[in-house]
């Protein structure tokens, strides 16, 4: 057979269910490609991974057609023979990390966030060696590692792994204890990413910024903190939460909910070109801030 692949978001990160997709076809002995529209399949697979992104509207050359991705619909997931694959690597040649999910879930239930709705709680769904093949970097994918009742087992082997580890999504701040952090004093990681969602957990998440701070002595250079605006926070509230950030000398990072519905001139794209900026933000204050 011959397969096709289209991955809507873009190739600016890899598609990890396009990737084990390939990987289970070319097991099977298929052709596996990203689509051309001058050729013809006998199955597409269409993927996208944010509802956000524009659909394709082109021609599919293939008579069967399948969507997937929370882009599409939240509810339908890979079989477990293809989720079970070891990712096909060679479908994006210009990255040479491993990426992938050692849990998936989060029983946070942030309205924000579909993790909770189409994950339940955060449980183990791999072990390292099920998505990594040397490389000297992983991505990790997980929504909350640090709830999964195996998250110590799962950092030991990130640690041993000697690679360099990237949460992509962060670490949950209020999950911190002296058991997890030994571990992950000793993973080699560029920067850590926290996160101060939501106003009404500022008591916890500051304390625990805190304690992290005051127990490994870290800074801006290597911690960041996601802030989230536009959601249920006034702008008031905002700064308070960037300020608490910088007062402590971590890196805030505004994230903005919806910010494809925004109209151009919005006060939170000012607020993130300054906030995203170390050089401008900790030398400014948002007040005097002109860009």
């Amino acid at each position: 057979m011959k397969i096709g692949l289209i991955d809507v978001d873009s190739h600016n990160f890899p598609n990890l269910a396009l990737m084990k997709i390939s990987a289970y076809h070319k097991q099977l002995g298929d052709d596996v490609e990203f689509v051309s529209y001058y050729s013809n399949y006998d199955c597409v697979y269409i993927s996208k991974v944010f509802t956000f992104t524009p659909d394709i509207y082109e021609y599919i050359p293939s008579d069967k057609v399948i969507y997937g991705g929370t882009g599409y619909n939240t509810n339908v997931n890979l079989a477990n023979e293809i989720e079970n694959m070891t990712p096909d690597y060679s479908l994006y040649t210009k990255y040479n990390y491993a990426v992938g999910f050692l849990s998936r879930g989060c029983s946070r239930g942030c309205e924000f966030c579909i993790v909770n709705h189409k994950e339940g709680s955060s449980h183990k769904v791999a072990n390292l060696k099920d998505f990594w093949i040397g490389q000297k970097e992983i991505k990790l994918l997980d929504p909350n590692l640090l709830e999964c009742y195996e998250h110590l087992e799962l950092l030991t082997e990130l640690r041993d792994s000697k690679a360099y580890i990237d949460f992509t999504q962060g670490i949950d701040i209020r999950l911190i204890n002296n058991d997890n952090l030994n571990i992950l004093r000793d993973i080699k990681i560029k920067r850590v990413h926290f996160a101060y969602d939501q106003i009404k957990d500022k008591h916890i998440v500051e304390k625990s910024l805190i304690d992290y701070k005051n127990k490994t002595g870290a800074n801006r250079n290597t911690v960041t903190v996601y802030i989230l605006v536009n959601f249920n926070t006034t702008v008031k509230q905002d700064i308070e939460r960037i300020n608490f950030v910088r007062s402590i000398n971590f890196s805030p990072y505004v994230m903005i909910y919806n910010k494809h519905l925004l109209q151009q001139g919005s006060i939170y794209f000012k607020m993130q070109r300054w906030a995203n900026s170390p050089q401008i933000c900790f030398t400014t204050e948002f007040s005097n801030y002109r860009g």
